[in-house]
């Protein structure tokens, strides 16, 4: 996908409410099923469950790589929503933290902006289960902006 093509797709998608097709123009995103939406002016993301998503079938529990990958592309679509970046930020530095095992269940993220300048960005992540307040995993990053 072109740089064009994305900004039109981004557009689109804030203009309407509707984010489906972004998130299908996005292939991780669309490969893990990450859905994501706004409410009251906030954005919410989602990795509703997937058997595919799962990485111990013994527990199970959702594999490690895509509760990453589900909060850098939080991240990555907070950014683009909150900035007037004109392409896609690119990952400097990402370190996650696992607390606790992520269970066959939805999964939702959050990015909290800590700092942002004219070039790099810094953000904090989590992503919870049933409760927000007994997170799956929270994440540190920093992102070159464009």
């Amino acid at each position: 996908m072109t740089h064009a093509e994305m900004k039109r797709c981004w557009e689109e998608a804030r203009a309407s409410g509707d984010y489906h097709a972004l998130m299908r123009a996005i292939p991780y995103a669309r490969t893990i099923g990450m859905v994501m939406s706004e409410t009251d002016g906030e954005l919410r993301f989602t990795l509703p469950f997937r058997q595919s998503n799962i990485g111990n079938v013994l527990l199970p529990a959702l594999h490690g790589g895509v509760i990453g990958g589900f909060l850098e592309n939080v991240a990555i679509f907070t950014l683009l929503a909150s900035t007037e970046t004109r392409s896609v930020p690119k990952v400097v530095d990402f370190s996650i933290d696992y607390l606790r095992s992520g269970r066959a269940l939805d999964l939702y993220g959050r990015c909290d902006i800590v700092r942002q300048g004219k070039r790099v960005a810094n953000v904090q992540l989590v992503a919870w289960q049933d409760d927000a307040a007994k997170p799956v995993a929270s994440a540190r990053a920093h992102f070159l902006l464009g």
